[in-house]
């Protein structure tokens, strides 16, 4: 690679750097790059750990003869450990060395699983790279940025290949770590504030103080005789009870457009928001029968396992809040308040008290449109803090569940 080459592959990458590009992009890009000025790649890996309640790492695999470079999100499981373990990548971290080469022979097979796959591939040289961050750069597990660069050329790559490798991939390295770091911060606060909070976070509505009056549908649910169950069972039966529930009900949730605010030991806030409320309401509603039918689904699962089960609460209602970031100078958070929040509260504890699963108050009954006629009154209720009694509904019950 001359210099000229070489200048503008790096003028490149801190392009697709600043610009924010994802990394299946910039190694494509990087890796065609490459091949133009003359290396002989014929494949391709980047990999790096994350910060995700589920995925462990992200791998992406560019092969020559493929069109589109590859993405594998791997976990915690034993498998993927013990693939990991038989990895080139294993041996880096566990010596501390930035490098390890392997000329692909009969004698390389035995070494590591990858080297005579790839060796039977047609592939002649083999090198993995590892680039480790400082302490004050690691995030979780987030530590290095793994890479491995293979050829198929006869004579493997030359010494002036290898030479051009060590000095570019660090900066791809580095390009990958900063699509890496914005996608860890969309994953944390979607995860810890919701999805639509946690945009507008990122979108830079952290001011303390600033929110926005709206019109949303309220929803707050929690579970039956759940003070009862962990009491009751082992301790160690609690959290997997608790997140078999949550992943019932916040998936009906969100596929049905809801963004859950706040999860409250066994309690979720969530809220529907549509330019037309009839919508939002609708929206809600179906959510409603999705997080019936799932939770139906945990209990018979739970109930072939011999683990307790329960049943969910849930109250709707129709208000005006405000919506935004409330707290400390220190602490803040972003969710909703106002009087329509408490009423929404104690709509889902009035399920208790006149033994119904689901209970909606008059405002959005009112407003829900035609699917009012899937509701009946429950009578003319007195709510704790709430300064007028109203009317509250329930579907139907000469309705089947799936009608709703």
């Amino acid at each position: 690679m001359d210099a000229s080459q070489y200048a503008a592959l790096t003028a490149w990458l801190t392009e697709a750097g600043l610009s924010g590009q994802n990394e299946t992009a910039t190694l494509t890009g990087f890796c065609e790059r490459l091949l133009a000025a003359g290396l002989p790649l014929a494949r391709a890996t980047v990999l790096a750990d994350t910060l995700h309640p589920i995925y462990e790492g992200r791998a992406f695999r560019w092969n020559r003869d493929k069109e589109e470079t590859a993405l594998t999100e791997y976990g915690r499981s034993e498998e993927d450990a013990g693939r990991w373990q038989r990895s080139p990548f294993f041996q880096l971290e566990e010596s501390g060395e930035p490098l390890l080469r392997r000329h692909l022979k009969p004698e390389t097979d035995n070494e590591f699983p990858i080297l005579a796959e790839l060796r039977a591939a047609g592939m002649s040289d083999y090198i993995a790279l590892a680039h480790r961050f400082a302490a004050e750069g690691i995030i979780g597990d987030m530590d290095c940025v793994y890479s491995s660069w293979t050829a198929d050329a006869r004579g493997g790559f030359s010494d002036t290949d290898l030479a051009d490798l060590r000095r570019l991939v660090p900066l791809l390295a580095l390009t990958v770590k900063t699509a890496s770091l914005a996608r860890i911060a969309s994953t944390l606060v979607e995860t810890y504030l919701g999805r639509d909070a946690g945009r507008r976070v990122l979108n830079g509505r952290i001011a303390r103080g600033v929110a926005d009056r709206i019109q949303a549908v309220l929803w707050f649910s929690d579970l039956r005789n759940y003070t009862r169950i962990s009491d009751s069972a082992q301790p160690e039966q609690i959290i997997p009870l608790l997140n078999d529930y949550a992943d019932a009900i916040i998936s009906a949730i969100h596929e049905n457009g809801g963004d859950v605010l706040k999860l409250i030991g066994d309690g979720a806030l969530a809220i529907f928001t549509a330019d037309d409320s009839a919508r939002a309401c609708q929206a809600a509603l179906a959510a409603a029968a999705a997080a019936r039918r799932a939770v139906a689904d945990v209990n018979r699962r739970r109930t072939a396992a011999s683990e307790p089960t329960t049943n969910m609460y849930l109250g709707l209602h129709i208000g005006e809040v405000f919506y935004g970031n409330i707290g400390s100078k220190e602490r803040l958070d972003f969710t909703v308040v106002g009087p329509a929040v408490n009423e929404v509260s104690r709509i889902a504890s009035m399920c208790r008290s006149v033994d119904q699963p689901l209970l909606v108050s008059s405002a959005f009954a009112a407003a829900i449109g035609e699917p009012k006629k899937l509701l009946v009154s429950v009578g003319r209720y007195a709510l704790r803090g709430v300064g007028r009694p109203q009317d509250l509904y329930t579907i139907d019950p000469s309705l089947n569940a799936t009608d709703t």
